[in-house]
């Protein structure tokens, strides 16, 4: 009779779960679990991944749930390689992404409490707050009731990242393979989410029927559900205009008739107007705005629904007239039918082609920038560019800064989970590992990367995954030679005394050669499409670093509407 590893057990698990990628960095106590994969799992469709960074590792899983709708799965060895995962881990989490963390832990023996071991760390503490759920394994007949728990945790209510610590000692003892028994995910899991309540559905579809400037507002939660079908067919059938949070961008096609950019033109003139709006998914966060005026209609003449599976973010942060606890996509789907049934299907309004008309009319006043030939190169030309060039099936990566103020402007978002940003963190150096993620998990579509200089440099040994990967991802770099946005908040702030956000003018496209990639500066506006032609036919990964108008830089339109969200009563200072 055979007998298997804790490894071998785990990556048993895994398969019985449908995971086909593992990202990570080996270390020795991982030792049984790689090996396992290589000869246990390659032959069932499963690839271990190795990155250059553990924080790349859990990014790039983070990208494959955005994209695939299945759980990511990463590995660190024990201490600093789960001390580098988190990072990415900390994404995961603010962003609602499914995700398996997997770590060693030194012998059962000398852990939990700790005696003194190199390389000891308590792991579990440590992702605790960063995680939805977290466990150690110390017996190895438990891999796989915590493996399932995991996955139960990772990808039921609202969804997020879980962690597994597990013993060196249970990664390297061996039983017989009889011993593992594995039922199938749907025996311990549940393959829908829950259902709102009847005649609550019906009473919002009531509403929605009686208002006469009705808004749907979209959430993560709408991407992380799946709903964006149902959404699209409540829109159409009661012709409700569509706007979305920013990091759910896409949830609706953005050139759809009932479509508004996060917070374009048209999205605020519909979130200040609308007499009710039902937000999806959604808890009205910072760069909502919280949900208040002016940017949205106070709470005596805007009224709002609100469907969320989190019973505790109902009302977070705006007061509700009617909240529908429950998937996002059963609900909508429970609405839809509702709708059918109580009304004909609706002509479009006079509210929703002016929402609309609000949104093109804004765009129409960037055209002068997305089309100027001033050198150093506007970032708004940039960003025309990269519009005119790349189709609506491309998902587009943002890494944090000024790039996405610009990328928020001026793209177009062809669909649902092609936009991949950090949206509620902030975090930058995701960029590159998210583009990997995406890349493996859509082989066949473009993916490109709009983030600045500083972001680039912190995940840029990526680039060697990239290449020895063959995932031939188009990285544009806006290079303004600083930390732009903090530069920005000094030029305002400090009246130009500018200190510790500069940087020599390095030249990224030769450290982007050097790697193995297609590389080239970009000086003159009118060489950012050939240039781009130029690295798509390379069939390799590819660095723009475009040469940047730094003084547009430091006053990006959006920059002044979200310092007033994130410094709200802090005095200016003096001097």
């Amino acid at each position: 009779m055979a007998r298997i590893s804790g490894g071998e057990a785990l990556t048993r698990c895994l398969l019985n779960e449908g995971v086909r990628r593992v990202f990570g960095i080996p270390g020795g106590q991982l030792l049984p679990f790689i090996d396992a994969i290589h000869r246990v799992g390659r032959p069932q469709g499963m690839e271990y991944i190795m990155t250059r960074h553990e924080s790349a590792a859990a990014h790039m899983a983070d990208a494959w749930a955005r994209v695939t709708g299945e759980p990511g799965v990463c590995s660190g060895t024990v201490g600093p390689g789960a001390a580098n995962l988190v990072p990415g881990v900390w994404v995961a989490r603010a962003d609602s992404v499914p995700m398996v963390v997997i770590t060693p832990q030194i012998h059962g023996s000398r852990a939990y409490p700790f005696r003194g071991s190199q390389q000891q760390l308590d792991q579990w503490h440590l992702m605790a707050p960063l995680t939805k759920w977290n466990a150690v394994i110390h017996r190895w007949e438990r891999i796989p009731e915590l493996v399932q728990r995991a996955f139960r945790e990772a990808t039921t209510g609202r969804p997020g990242p879980v962690h597994l610590d597990i013993t060196v000692d249970v990664m390297f003892e061996t039983r017989d393979e009889e011993e593992l028994k594995l039922l199938p995910p749907e025996r311990y899991r549940p393959p829908r989410g829950p259902a709102a309540p009847h005649d609550l559905v019906e009473e919002a579809v009531e509403r929605l029927l009686r208002a006469e400037r009705p808004l749907i507002h979209a959430g993560l939660g709408v991407l992380r559900a799946g709903a964006w079908e149902p959404l699209r067919e409540l829109a159409e059938y009661l012709q409700i205009p569509v706007s979305s949070t920013i990091s759910a961008r896409g949830v609706l096609p953005e050139d759809h008739a009932l479509a508004l950019i996060a917070k374009g033109g048209g999205a605020i003139f519909a979130e200040m107007g609308a007499d009710l709006v039902l937000a999806v998914g959604c808890t009205f966060w910072e760069l909502d705005f919280w949900g208040r005026p002016p940017f949205w209609g106070p709470p005596e003449a805007q009224r709002v629904i609100q469907i969320d599976v989190e019973p505790a973010s109902i009302g977070l942060n705006r007061p509700v007239d009617l909240a529908l606890v429950g998937d996002a996509r059963e609900v909508l789907q429970q609405m839809v039918t509702a709708a059918r049934e109580a009304t004909p299907p609706r002509k479009p309004s006079d509210w929703s082609v002016r929402c609309k008309r609000q949104e093109q009319e804004g765009f129409k006043a960037l055209e002068p920038q997305l089309r100027s030939d001033v050198k150093p190169i506007h970032p708004l030309r940039l960003m025309g560019e990269v519009r005119r060039f790349f189709g609506p099936e491309t998902l587009l990566v943002v890494d944090g800064g000024n790039m996405a103020c610009w990328a928020n402007m001026a793209l177009n978002v062809g669909g649902p989970r092609q936009f991949l940003a950090p949206m509620h963190t902030g975090h930058l150096g995701v960029g590159l590992p998210f583009a990997l993620g995406a890349k493996m998990a859509c082989p066949d579509r473009p993916v490109v990367i709009l983030h600045g200089d500083g972001s680039f440099m912190l995940s840029c040994h990526e680039l060697e995954t990239a290449v020895r990967l063959k995932l031939p991802v188009i990285d544009i770099i806006g290079n303004d030679r600083a930390w732009g946005m903090i530069k920005a908040g000094q030029a305002k702030a400090f009246r130009e005394r500018f200190y510790g956000v500069d940087f020599t003018d390095a030249r990224y496209d030769r450290i982007a050669e050097a790697m193995g990639c297609y590389g080239e500066r970009v000086e003159d506006p009118a060489e950012i499409r050939p240039a781009l032609e130029r690295a798509v036919s390379s069939g390799r990964p590819a660095v723009l670093d475009v040469y940047l108008d730094a003084t547009a830089n430091l006053n990006p339109p959006t920059l002044d509407l979200l310092n007033s969200v994130w410094l709200e009563g802090c005095e200016p200072p003096s001097g």
